[in-house]
């Protein structure tokens, strides 16, 4: 498993309560007269994180309903649809809660030295990675592993209310192991560096094949700030993930991520190695 995706130990379960949830969101904000954009300025979303919603292809974070009733006319459908909402096909039980507090990041940072973050795939390198790992998936568990995954970078967006300023630490081994063959690794070169010019609350950074001193060896981790300012941490494993909110575990990850941070190369020397291995494809 990997990236919060169902692999053997996960729990995939039907989307029909996310997709009546999301009926349910779309009927109230129709009826209050509000476009998407509307709507997500008002709760602080963006109008493809509402339209996610909406198709029943994004959990909601635990403070939507919340946040929605006022703007909705408080009926308190929101909050009782919201209670019986089931696991989002694709991602693994152990994610859950991470994938919702994602939603309303503010900041998150991510050190991968396994795969390419989630947040950076392509479809082609999703679907080599699903496929990577055993057990192979059959094409629907592949289907929402990978459309799980994507609408996850809704996240990504500027047109968030805020942006999320976002940070991730790239092993450069991850790059040249060509995950999926040549083609994949060109698309997937072009998309980063596509994602680095356009986006700038986007900052990739590099690490090189050598480090002597490297504060990572403990393995992946990430962190995320929310909009009152809490922070969270992540760390995931073989066929689990442990979502950590104890305030001297997570100071103790930020240290490593402020070294990590110092030991990666730059982020204008990491879109040139970027454009150095692009080149060479």
């Amino acid at each position: 498993m990997v990236d919060g995706v169902v692999g053997t130990g996960g729990e995939p379960e039907s989307s029909d309560s996310l997709r009546t949830f999301g009926a349910v969101v779309q009927a109230l904000r129709e009826h209050a007269g509000l476009s998407r954009e509307e709507f997500g300025e008002r709760v602080g979303l963006s109008k493809h994180t509402v339209a996610s919603v909406e198709l029943g292809r994004r959990m909601p974070d635990p403070t939507f309903a919340d946040r929605s009733e006022p703007v909705l006319g408080n009926t308190g459908a929101l909050v009782n649809a919201a209670r019986h909402l089931a696991r989002q096909p694709g991602l693994a039980a152990w994610f859950r809660r991470w994938a919702q507090l994602e939603v309303i990041a503010i900041s998150l940072y991510t050190y991968e030295c396994r795969v390419i973050p989630g947040l950076l795939q392509t479809r082609a390198y999703a679907r080599a990675v699903s496929l990577s790992v055993p057990p192979i998936p059959n094409d629907e568990e592949l289907d929402q592993r990978i459309e799980a995954r994507l609408a996850r970078q809704d996240l990504l967006s500027t047109q968030r209310t805020p942006p999320c300023a976002l940070s991730f630490i790239i092993e450069q081994a991850v790059l040249e192991r060509h995950t999926g063959g040549k083609e994949v690794t060109r698309e997937l070169l072009d998309h980063l560096l596509d994602l680095i010019d356009r986006h700038w609350n986007i900052e990739v950074q590099i690490m090189p094949l050598r480090q002597p001193v490297h504060a990572g060896l403990d393995g992946p981790l990430q962190l995320l700030e929310t909009p009152e300012n809490k922070w969270f941490a992540y760390s995931e494993g073989q066929e689990n993930g442990r979502l950590i909110t104890d305030p001297k575990s997570i100071s103790l990850l930020h240290q490593r991520y402020a070294k990590l941070r110092s030991q990666a190369l730059t982020p204008e020397d990491s879109r040139g190695l970027l454009k150095r291995m692009r080149g060479a494809l």
